[in-house]
């Protein structure tokens, strides 16, 4: 009879009591598959993007960090950026060992070791929170990148911020398959927003300590790393206690894990901060016109240029690098020279000038003045800010007329600093009425590059450029485009001769224009074209345009790169164009580039963040003149140095190396010009204030020769004592062929009288 089986109740009833802990361990290894099973279910629902947004294999490879544009001198330095987050990224090799070494002590001590999650660190956690003595967190440096380039973490919702740490965990795992740990590193400090407009490491290098990422001392980058844990908290501007006591901690983690020494580590805590704050922004830095001017243009191209994915480049996310034309050093002198002489020399004497004056600094007829001057304050204040942002709000005409009436707390500038005052609106209009502004820009005839260009004083306070935005009158400094045609279309030379005496010139309407000098030197006597343009005689102008033709005079400014709108007419002779200083500049470089006009440009070459260039630029050429003729221009303007407006020039600034210019003066004195010609620059300044209304009564102190001739002696003395920049001083280049005429008046007089006499004989 074969045995009976025993019930399967009575089997397991038996293996109970053999093995007591049996349903034990087969409940937690059940759990514990069933948990890896969901889990690693989990992590691939992540990984396919299933359970929230995951980053393609693409945006790994290629993650999007905004970057700042940033604006360089030809000579390599930093101008300035344009950004939305000011931000440049770094290679690892431009991290100081500093920053490194900070970082792993204090952020992720086995950073590389881990591939991406630090399961030490996760233990630790764990067990600190069940003990309730918390800690730290565990992410590692891979994760903190995670974090902050893909995913988003709620603090309010519990739920989401654990699944988000798990997609955070997948990414930073992918991420060290998709990068070397020196590169996540970099990425990481590239990232993060230090505060005060300090994106990533390289911009919270020069905004808290004007350094740069390679140069951070120990104590700098232990600052800086502090900071990581949250920038908010650790604010060195507004809390520096405290970051000085973070900055200790983060020193302290480098003496525990041997970056560092004792010695060290007792020598940085006692150190201050030794913050060197550096305001970045638009108004901050050097070239700030010029870099407002380029951001217009720069908006244009980047919407006519596409990425390679087909995308219009963005100007200030796309980490553009553009490179000018501008020389720093050169934009340095520039900037130096305008407030050197405006604000210890030019301004003071323009407010002696006018003290004790009631309607100060406007001239208007007596009978009228007010009236005019009210008009002109409420001109002004429809065309500010203030008035703008009050209109769109809706806010009534009367009740912005009473907020200009109102006194309230604001900032004004001044040449001894910004001034903290309390004044209504109005009363700050009429007193920058009485700034005097000015323009400058420099630039090679023989390249066409802008070397240095000044838009104004400020730009903080003041936004109107007047070197291309502005058009002013420009008096005499328009009279070389006359004399152009007397020297190509007359065979006449610089010791040609002119009778100097008033011109009653007929006009088509039946009237007659009679011009007037400004001084009754050889009235009535025959002089040289050299000294009637060095003296800036309006009769010979007048004499000059009415033989050549007003429309020729036109034509050949037009051929000499200027744009601006020019009437046809004869007063033209005396300079009442109004001109932009851009356009001056560029036709008075034609004479010192042999006759051929290069338009002037700023910018050489862009290129894409990666350094790949994507345009070159250069300038537009014509000919303007023969070559001979622009020798010519160069022998007549040299006589303004050298016997005329410009001659203060010599005998105060002690410059005796071939220089050509032409000052000019407008009418009442609104504007003073200096156009100053050398073989290697050609440079132009203008100064007046910002309403023609506004000036000096007088023309010794109102001429151009006294308000813009001293900036551009003050100028070129700083760029001829910079051995590094190679500016010449030597003499303009003459023509490759002999000339037709005679350019040496005393010769020419010797000759002159030889043939009177010869012709008298015959007779």
């Amino acid at each position: 009879m074969s045995e009976q089986l025993e019930p399967h109740s009575i089997i397991e009833e038996k293996k109970d009591k053999k093995y007591p802990y049996r349903k034990w361990i087969i409940i937690f290894w059940s759990l514990f598959i069933t948990a890896f099973g969901l889990g690693f279910l989990m992590f691939v629902l992540i990984s396919q993007g299933k359970l929230g947004v995951m980053p393609t294999f693409e945006e790994l490879e290629n993650p999007f960090i905004s970057q700042a544009s940033v604006i360089y001198s030809e000579d390599g330095e930093e101008l300035g950026s344009y950004f939305i987050e000011n931000r440049k990224d770094v290679d690892f090799r431009d991290l100081s060992p500093n920053v490194v070494n900070a970082l792993v002590a204090t952020e992720d001590i086995r950073f590389y070791e881990h591939s991406g999650i630090d399961f030490k660190a996760l233990v630790r956690v764990v067990i600190g929170v069940l003990s309730g003595d918390h800690k730290g967190g565990g992410s590692t440096i891979t994760q903190q990148l995670a974090k902050q380039l893909y995913t988003k973490i709620s603090a309010r919702d519990n739920s989401k911020r654990v699944l988000e740490k798990f997609n955070e965990w997948v990414i930073a795992v992918k991420l060290e398959k998709s990068y070397s740990k020196d590169e996540i590193m970099a990425m990481y400090l590239n990232k993060y927003d230090f505060l005060n407009n300090a994106d990533g490491i390289y911009s919270a290098s020069k905004v808290y300590f004007s350094s740069t990422p390679d140069s951070l001392s120990l104590t700098e980058a232990a600052t800086l790393v502090g900071m990581l844990k949250n920038s908010s908290l650790y604010n060195p501007l507004r809390r520096p206690e405290l970051v000085t006591s973070r900055r200790n901690v983060v020193l302290s983690q480098m003496k525990k894990y041997g970056y560092i020494d004792q010695m060290a580590y007792d020598t940085a805590i006692i150190q201050p901060l030794g913050l060197e704050y550096r305001k970045l922004g638009h108004s901050e830095g050097s070239a700030t016109y010029l870099r407002e001017y380029l951001r217009k243009y720069l908006k244009r191209w980047c919407a006519e240029h596409d990425k390679p994915n087909g995308e219009p480049y963005n100007l200030y996310q796309d980490g553009l690098r553009i490179y000018t034309t501008i020389d720093s050093r050169m934009q340095n002198y520039a900037e130096e020279s305008v407030q050197e002489h405006l604000g210890l020399d030019l301004q003071p004497a323009f407010y002696r000038h006018w003290n004790g004056y009631t309607n100060a600094p406007f001239v208007f007829d007596r009978a009228n003045a007010q009236d005019e001057i009210d008009k002109l304050l409420f001109t002004a204040m429809k065309r500010s800010e203030r008035y703008r942002l009050m209109k769109n709000r809706g806010v009534t005409m009367d009740s912005i007329e009473l907020a200009f009436k109102t006194p309230i707390s604001m900032r004004l500038f001044s040449w001894e600093g910004d001034i903290d005052t309390v004044l209504t609106p109005m009363d700050s209009i009429r007193y920058y009425k009485s700034i005097l502004q000015s323009g400058l820009m420099s630039m090679e005839p023989k390249s066409g590059k802008v070397k240095a260009y000044v838009g104004g004083l400020d730009y903080t306070y003041f936004k109107y450029d007047h070197v291309t935005q502005a058009r002013r009158q420009v008096g005499s400094t328009f009279k070389p485009f006359v004399y152009t045609l007397a020297m190509q279309e007359g065979n006449m030379s610089p010791c040609s001769k002119m009778a100097n005496v008033q011109p009653i010139i007929p006009l088509p309407d039946g009237s007659s224009w009679i011009p007037r000098n400004s001084n009754k030197k050889f009235e009535g006597k025959e002089v040289t074209l050299k000294w009637a343009l060095a003296n800036s005689i309006n009769w010979i102008s007048a004499q000059l345009i009415d033989k050549y033709n007003p429309s020729a005079v036109v034509k050949m400014a037009r051929n000499m790169g200027i744009t601006s709108p020019i009437p046809a007419v004869h007063a033209i002779a005396l300079g009442t164009p109004d001109i932009s200083l851009y356009e001056m500049v560029g036709g008075m470089s034609t004479f010192a580039n042999k006759g051929v006009h290069l338009r002037p440009y700023f910018i050489t070459h862009i290129e894409d963040k990666n350094g790949n260039v994507l345009e070159v630029f250069g300038p537009d050429a014509n000919e303007a003149m023969s070559e001979e003729t622009a020798y010519l221009m160069i022998s007549l303007m040299k006589g303004v140095v050298e016997s005329g407006t410009g001659v203060r020039l010599r005998y105060k600034y002690n410059f005796h190396n071939p220089i050509a210019g032409k000052t000019g003066t407008t009418q009442n004195q609104s504007d003073g010009w200096f156009m100053g010609l050398t073989p290697d620059l050609v440079t132009g300044v203008w100064v007046g204030c910002e309403d023609r209304s506004a000036h000096f009564r007088t023309i010794t102190l109102g001429q151009g020769a006294n308000m813009a001739l001293p900036i551009w002696a003050l100028y070129m003395r700083k760029v001829y004592e910079d051995p590094e920049l190679h500016v010449s001083q030597g003499d303009f280049e003459k023509p490759s062929k002999p000339l037709a005429v005679e350019i040496d008046c005393e010769k020419f007089d010797r000759n002159l009288r030889k043939e009177e006499f010869e012709m008298d004989d015959d007779f």
